[in-house]
């Protein structure tokens, strides 16, 4: 029991170490007892689903991953099992058999061993040594599968045996697939459309600027983008666009235009605009011949993960689905519509997503859904045959929405764990399925093949696809005409998910955050916010796209990128002073009460903008300022306000100068002032006050009392009219006298002529 425990062990570490897609990969032995195991590939299955009397010939290669060698002439041989899959269900229901040893695998028993004149099996020569690969080719006659002659599917494959060093003969190895049985009872026709996303992490930075060249790179001879629009020039089929790319695209279009570096002081030309005008002329081409466009949320956004984050970020989503509506494709017609996986299709998304937005149409809109997202309950929930439903969405305000789920088994792979991504075996799963829907489904039946995302990252399994849809019983579609075929969807619940499904990691989206902040300040600050330069939403949604999903770090790079562009753009307006230019604080004085001084703030940007400023303390409570009004100020100009300011003590208060938008919020950093107060305090205040009300209140005694006293003891008559003479009269006074010498007149005192004023003078003073 022991011995078998670690044979248990050994096949599970194995089968994480696999290094090819339905390859059985073998690692040296981990313990002296285990059995070493080799890699058999099958690279090779023709024809793909054979009639009965035809042949089957499998080519592949034999891999000796261990550090033993296998002796006494070790072989290949032709293995199936009988039991025939008819249908889907049972297709899934094939073991992997990870989780038991090599040699005691028997689901695949071997044929034509007994006969030494049988192509079923070959001998590999007298050793294969450690490291050795050598190929093999089987040909098996129909009569050697003893099966039936009618339509079914049956788990074929080849094993390995061989007799490692010291020990006894085994099965090291071994790979299946599925052979597809087409009888002579006539298949129905099953028509198909075949989804190809045409997608690429973002790259374009806003300007002429692009991180790197990978996006020409991949619509170029032999690139991802490239492949995968060729295949729409053999089959037809329906493409799911970032709206994105074809934007990033056409910024490249000329040769010398665009730029490779995350600024434009350390960046290079690029030279493969032509590949995108190519490429873009294709597009449009393909099109027009007939293949469907389905545009995506602009960027892709990761739907679940905003509308997991709440708040502004969660209306992105809807930002996105806008963006997307008004994106120039450069096609005649297209689609609009969604895409979600797993968790991110539960009714919450969906009913979210796919509206409430300007622009959306219920009857034109395509949401697109993995059947895999309903894990389990897919076979109770979906029908056979059909692929476009009313997905229930009570959480919003239309309670359905229209969904075409695709089949995931279409491009499952199997029935060897990891082989969803060898084309071979992807092929054979998708003619294996549509072939049991076209020999058991009564009338019309539809299928929808969309790849999950990552899935196909060279694309040699969509191109295995494609070229599959030349079968008898398949029609290659476009999605809109498998929508039109079912004009009354049949309503199911949406799938079940866990509480958050979001792809973005909580530093992207902390990032996120802080990026909205700044677009929305500056949207605030312009005078004009429609001037805006479409480039900062954009890169913003590109910032959450599901295409950053595996590239972390290059995700922050972009949102940082994209961050110091509008940072650098708030930076232009800012507060002028000299001691901000030698890096000091602002001072001013306030002298009095109530005082002002002026402060300025410059507009260097391209665009009028409407600005405040305010002032607020720091250490004190005391500091009172009126408010600015904000107001416009043009492109390059300057605005010089005058802050009324107050303070009730002396001292020094340390405060900050904070220019801000119409909506309030702060345009770059708040720069330091100190403000030095020199005024009465409050009890300077009061002594002053009650000098003041001494001051008046003696003066008005003192004459009130002489005002009395008058009244009580008025002056005599001789006495008033003495008090009238021209000597008294306050308001005619007397003459000066002449200096000696001067002719006197009357008309200067009022005398004689020939008076002495020496006499005068002395008779009226002595």
């Amino acid at each position: 029991m022991f011995r078998r425990r670690l044979r248990l062990s050994a096949a599970v570490t194995a089968s994480l170490l696999i290094v090819a897609p339905a390859a059985i990969s073998a690692v040296p032995a981990m313990a002296a007892d285990e059995d070493p195991t080799v890699e058999v590939t099958i690279g090779s299955f023709l024809p793909v689903a054979p009639k009965p009397g035809q042949p089957v010939v499998i080519k592949g290669t034999v891999t000796n991953n261990s550090a033993v060698a296998f002796g006494e002439s070790p072989q290949v041989v032709t293995c199936i099992d009988r039991h025939p899959l008819t249908t889907a269900a049972e297709i899934a229901a094939v073991p992997d058999e990870q989780n038991i040893p090599m040699n005691d695998r028997d689901s695949c028993s071997g044929i034509g061993v007994d006969n030494s004149d049988s192509t079923t099996y070959q001998v590999l020569g007298e050793k294969l040594a450690p490291n050795a690969k050598v190929p093999f080719t089987l040909t098996v006659p129909w009569g050697q599968w003893r099966i039936s002659k009618q339509t079914g599917v049956y788990t074929v494959g080849v094993i390995f045996r061989g007799t490692p060093e010291g020990k006894s003969r085994v099965t090291a190895g071994r790979a299946r697939t599925l052979m597809p049985v087409i009888g002579a009872e006539p298949l129905g026709n099953v028509s198909t459309a075949l989804v190809i996303p045409l997608q690429h992490r973002p790259t374009y930075l806003g300007g002429q600027l692009f991180a790197d060249d990978s996006l020409a790179q991949a619509m170029g001879p032999g690139g991802s983008l490239r492949r995968a629009l060729d295949l729409g020039k053999q089959r037809r089929v329906t493409w799911l666009l970032d709206p994105a790319l074809i934007d990033a695209a056409k910024e490249m279009t000329d040769a010398d235009n665009y730029r490779i570096g995350t600024s434009y002081t350390h960046s290079v030309p690029g030279t493969n605009g032509k590949l995108a005008q190519t490429w873009l002329t294709d597009f449009t081409q393909s099109q027009a011949d007939g293949n469907q466009v389905v545009a995506l949320p602009y960027g892709d956004v990761d739907v679940a993960g905003l509308f997991d984050a709440g708040g502004s970020l969660k209306e992105l989503v809807r930002q996105a689905r806008r963006q997307s509506e008004q994106a120039n494709l450069g096609v005649s017609a297209r689609t609009n519509g969604l895409w979600l996986e797993n968790g991110a299709a539960a009714s919450r998304y969906l009913a979210f997503a796919a509206g409430g937005f300007q622009g959306a149409n219920e009857a034109s809109d395509l949401n697109l859904v993995n059947s895999a997202a309903w894990t389990t309950d897919a076979a109770k929930v979906l029908t056979p045959g059909t692929s476009v439903y009313q997905v229930l969405t009570p959480e919003g305000p239309a309670k359905q929405s229209r969904t075409v789920v695709a089949d995931s088994a279409l491009t499952a792979g199997g029935p060897d764990a990891g082989s969803d991504r060898d084309p071979l075996q992807v092929r054979q799963r998708f003619v294996a399925e549509t072939a049991l829907l076209a020999a058991s489904v009564k009338g019309p039946a539809t299928a929808v093949v969309v790849p999950p995302r990552g899935w196909d990252a060279d694309g040699r399994s969509t191109a295995a696809l494609a070229g599959a849809l030349a079968l008898p019983w398949l029609t290659p579609v476009t999605v809109d005409q498998v929508v039109k075929a079912t004009p009354k969807p049949r309503a199911i619940v949406a799938p079940s998910a866990p509480k958050t499904n979001g792809k973005l990691a909580g530093p992207q989206l902390d990032k996120l955050k802080r990026l909205e902040k700044s677009i929305n300040t500056y949207t605030s600050l312009l005078s004009d916010p429609e001037t805006v330069s479409s480039n900062m939403p954009k890169g913003l949604l590109q910032s959450a796209s599901l295409g950053w999903t595996g590239h972390a770090d290059e995700a922050g790079q972009y949102a940082a990128v994209e961050l110091g562009s509008v940072n650098g753009q708030l930076r232009k307006v800012h507060l002028v002073n000299s001691s901000l230019d030698k890096g000091n604080a602002i001072k001013v004085n306030l002298a009095g009460s109530n005082g002002t001084f002026p402060l300025t703030v410059a507009n260097d940007l391209g665009h009028s903008i409407r600005v405040g400023v305010i002032v607020r303390s720091v250490n004190r409570t005391d500091l009172r300022v009126r408010a600015v009004d904000t107001v416009d100020v043009r492109a390059g100009q300057k605005w010089t306000p005058r802050i009324n300011a107050s303070a009730e003590q002396n001292g020094v208060i340390q405060a900050t100068a904070q220019v801000v938008t119409v909506d309030g919020d702060p345009v770059g950093p708040p720069q330091p002032m100190l403000i030095q107060a020199s005024q009465y305090g409050s009890v300077g205040w009061i002594l002053v006050g009650a000098a003041c009300a001494l001051l008046f209140g003696t003066s008005f005694v003192r004459i009130y009392r002489r005002i009395r006293a008058e009244r009580r003891n008025p002056p005599a008559a001789d006495d008033a009219a003495a008090d009238l003479s021209p000597e008294n009269d306050p308001l005619h006074p007397a003459p000066l006298p002449a200096a000696p010498g001067t002719p006197a007149t009357d008309a200067d005192a009022g005398l004689p002529a020939d008076a002495s004023l020496k006499e005068g003078v002395g008779s009226k003073d002595g």
